[in-house]
């Protein structure tokens, strides 16, 4: 029987309703980064609870960087438990960008302080593990509990992109964030991939001998 009825009344209606049917830790789950050619991706869970003041919280493509970057901490001072978990381009050119995104989702749930005992997952595909679950089309605009855990994982990934910048100057890592950008494209087609390039995404894997 299905828990959750279509209706939908606030952005906290998937939270309140698990809560009425007995779910006392409700998390939510997104990733950031499935589409780029670099980087990893990087999803998080976040269990928030019943009463939190996290103004202008919505889903992380709909709000600005420094919004991100102001609402980050406050999501970790605020929840019941923030956990994140990556899959780096390695695994996602060995396993494919979907179920790399199911492992980090997996991880992420997994190094959450506080057990969950229903989960909402931003998307259309259940994560493979033993949690009553509900999946939640566009879930990032329609839950605040994944909406802050969009919110996460994008600060989460933007770090580890401007680290990858340092590290690897020439690819503009720190503003294209290893997406698809006219600027990112010319740099592989000058200089080749790097380890942080996905070597089976269209726009790299021409550009590599071994695949």
């Amino acid at each position: 029987m299905e828990l959750f009825p279509e209706a939908e009344q606030s952005q906290l209606f998937f939270e309140e309703l698990a809560r009425s049917r007995g779910y006392r830790a409700v998390a939510g789950i997104d990733e950031a980064g499935r589409g780029p050619l670099a980087g990893p991706v990087v999803a998080a869970a976040v269990i928030l609870p019943e009463v939190f003041d996290l103004p202008g919280l919505n889903d992380s493509k709909q709000i600005s960087e420094k919004k991100r970057n102001l609402l980050y901490p406050l999501i970790h001072e605020q929840a019941l438990a923030v956990g994140v978990g990556v899959s780096r381009a390695g695994e996602i050119d060995e396993i494919n960008i979907l179920q790399a995104t199911l492992k980090g989702m997996t991880r992420a749930v997994g190094r959450l302080s506080l057990a969950p005992d229903y989960l909402l997952v931003d998307g259309i595909t259940p994560i493979p593990i033993g949690i009553e679950q509900k999946t939640l089309k566009k879930g990032d605009s329609r839950s605040l509990s994944v909406a802050a855990a969009s919110v996460v994982a994008k600060v989460v990934r933007d770090r580890i992109m401007v680290a990858y910048d340092r590290l690897f100057p020439e690819y503009g890592f720190a503003g294209h964030k290893g997406y698809g950008s006219q600027k990112h494209r010319d740099a592989i087609a000058r200089y080749g991939p790097c380890v942080c390039h996905r070597l089976t995404f269209g726009g790299v894997r021409e550009h590599c001998e071994d695949i």
